[in-house]
């Protein structure tokens, strides 16, 4: 845990029922850049993460015991897809996103795997991932594809 996180946080196995309350957490989280891009749909927001959520790949980020934050590990051919990683607002900026990428990162890091994500033109969250030795493998207008290789 980071020095600057004030709030004690942990990860635990997500269950289906955090699925709506992980929904709503992505419409808070991605509305600002979605509608900047001009993409931001009320409905859509939501339906695409219950679409694709996989409670066995997923963990919830708990901060002070409520739901706070979830990001999705998922395994494909060559590696691992990351994928629907959303940190609540105020939560954002104090070390807890950083602390949960580099514990999963460790992870694949062991296992030699590549890992894979998608990151919206524009998000800060693009930083984060910079950090953590992600680079850009495609993008069109409105998402950035980016790899990062075992141990980078």
């Amino acid at each position: 845990m980071s020095v600057r996180t004030t709030q004690l946080w942990s990860l635990r196995p997500a269950v289906p029922g955090d699925l709506e309350a992980m929904a709503e957490l992505r419409a808070v989280v991605m509305r600002a850049d979605l509608e900047r891009l001009g993409r931001y749909d009320e409905h859509r927001v939501r339906q695409r993460l219950r679409d694709a959520y996989a409670p066995e790949h997923t963990s919830v980020v708990q901060a002070d015991g409520v739901l706070a934050g979830c990001v999705a590990l998922r395994p494909v051919e060559d590696g691992w897809w990351l994928e629907h990683f959303y940190l609540a607002p105020e939560l954002q900026g104090r070390g807890i996103g950083t602390a949960v990428l580099t514990g999963l990162l460790a992870r694949t890091d062991a296992e030699g795997a590549p890992v894979r994500l998608d990151v919206l033109q524009g998000s800060a969250a693009r930083g984060l991932y910079e950090r953590h030795g992600f680079t850009v493998e495609r993008e069109d207008p409105v998402d950035v594809y980016m790899v990062r290789p075992p141990g980078a």
